[in-house]
Formats: C-alpha cells, structure tokens, sequence
C-alpha cells in the first residue's frame, strides 16, 4: 500500500522496498546462508553429524521470534516516540510562553521559518533521523507557545480550549478508524488529498491578497466558521492516514526506527488542528 500522505509516502519508508527485519532477501547458493524451503541448511552439511531427535524437537518448541528480536516497529515504540516529540513541543512552547515578550515576535517567527524547513528535510528524507525530528517539534513547540500566548491576551483561556478540542477530534477520529466508521480506501484518500490541495491554494491566495490590503474574510465571520471547520476536518482526515500507515507499517514488519517517522506524521496532524482550533475558537468568540 503506497500512502498519498507525504510523510509516508516517500521511496524507503512503509514499503517492502525497504527489506523490514524479517523480509531481507536472501541469495540462494551464497555460503553460510540459510534457505527458506529447508530450515535445516546449514546444519548438516559436509563432515557435520545430522540433527538428533532432541535437537529437532528443541527447534520446534522454541518460541518464534518477536518484534523486539527482530527489531521491528510495535504499537509501543509509535506511542512512545510520539510522546517523546510531542513532550518536547510542550515544553518548548512552555518556554516561548514565559519568555518571548508581545512586542517582539521575531524570535517565533523565526522558529516557525526553521521548523518548516526542517519539517521538509524530513518529509523528503528517505533515512528517518530522530534528531531532525525531536528538533522540528522543540522549534514548532516554541512558535506555538508564542502564539498561544497571543491569542491569550485577546481571548483568556482560548489555549486550553484548542488543547481540549484538538485532543478530542485525536480521540474522535482514533475511534472512528478503530471501530471502523472510517476506511481509508483509495477513493476516500483521494478526495480527501484533493480538498486539501485545494484549500492550501485558497490560503496562499488569501494570503497574498492581505498582502496587498484585500481581504476576502476567509478568517473572520460565517465564511471564517466555515473555513475553520473544513481546516479540522481536513486535519482529522489526515490522522486516519495516519493511523493507517502506522497499522500498515507493524503489519509489513517496518524497522524499529521508522516509528519515529510515524510520531513525525502524527504530530504534523495534530499541529494543524489545533492551529485551526486557536483560529475557529477565536471567531466564535468574538473576531475584533
């Protein structure tokens, strides 16, 4: 299965491609190699006593190797990889909130400039490099501290609001995924990557026309309301990518290092909702 989610979706990530610990490829004929259809090769051969009836049924009564002896990815090693970078945004963002004064966002903007930078280092990355990733997290941590403390000064208590909302669509869609209300099918993943393409491009048209004093109200009032809901709609549409790569990913017998690529893709979703979050809360609650 090839994702259209871009953080998965490179050549080397969640693919047999990759020979996953288990699926290595093996040359028949090649000395000291074992072949698939005989367990036994290697045991017997020239000048070697063959197996005695104690040495076969210890073979067969050992246990199979699991994912830690393998060294494959496990539903553990996502949950605490993604904790681990998620931890780091928090406590970053903890700083940037005690730290960065109102009067001077440079340092945050510039922290946002890196994180993006970064983020497409990794996304394009075919090696997963945790240090780049734990990195991205502590700098868009810090961009986001600042900014909920921003929106704070306008809005008390929107912060823990858009942390409860976006926790609360993580839980809505986890459940959908896992009860099976949401299928991620061809079909269902094309359109959604369509809608997102195109809401992109809204946002950077929108962008650029405040550039040169036009607004079109794309964050303010109904079509605002409107606008933000389709951001986290969108956002929450992109965790179920998620939740399908990483399923994907322990059932192909991903390596264990690729878990830090799927706590990368989680914590992307996560970071656009709860910016749609801060957006659409803002709104309802009075945009001046």
């Amino acid at each position: 299965m090839r994702s259209r989610n871009p953080v998965f979706s490179r050549e080397g990530s969640f693919t047999r491609d990759n020979q996953y610990a288990g699926f290595g490829t093996q040359t028949a004929g090649q000395p000291g190699q074992q072949a698939y259809g005989n367990p036994y090769a290697g045991h017997q051969g020239a000048g070697q006593p063959p197996l005695t009836d104690e040495q076969l049924a210890g073979m067969y009564e050992a246990p199979s190797a699991g994912p830690l002896q393998t060294g494959r990815m496990t539903m553990d090693d996502v949950v605490a990889r993604t904790a681990m970078t998620l931890l780091t945004l928090v406590a970053f963002g903890a700083v940037a909130w005690f730290t960065v004064p109102m009067d001077n966002f440079a340092p945050a903007i510039g922290a946002a400039l890196v994180a993006m930078v970064i983020g497409l280092v990794v996304s394009f990355k075919r090696s997963v490099n945790p240090g780049l990733i734990l990195a991205y997290a502590a700098l868009e941590g810090f961009f986001l501290g600042a900014i909920s403390k921003a929106f704070e000064t306008f809005w008390p208590g929107i912060a823990i609001q858009a942390v409860l909302g976006t926790s609360a669509v993580f839980a809505a869609t986890l459940f959908a995924y896992k009860s099976g209300r949401i299928r991620v099918t061809p079909r269902y993943t094309r359109i959604g990557i369509s809608i997102a393409i195109g809401f992109v491009l809204l946002m950077l048209v929108n962008v650029v026309a405040m550039a040169f004093g036009a607004d079109f109200g794309l964050r303010s009032g109904p079509l605002g309301i409107l606008v933000g809901l389709v951001g986290i709609a969108l956002g929450a549409f992109f965790l179920t990518l998620d939740y399908a790569e990483i399923e994907e990913g322990i059932r192909m017998g991903a390596p264990e290092k690729e878990a830090w690529r799927a706590a990368f893709g989680l914590t992307l979703s996560l970071v656009w909702i709860y910016m749609e979050m801060l957006r659409l809360i803002a709104i309802l609650r009075g945009d001046d």
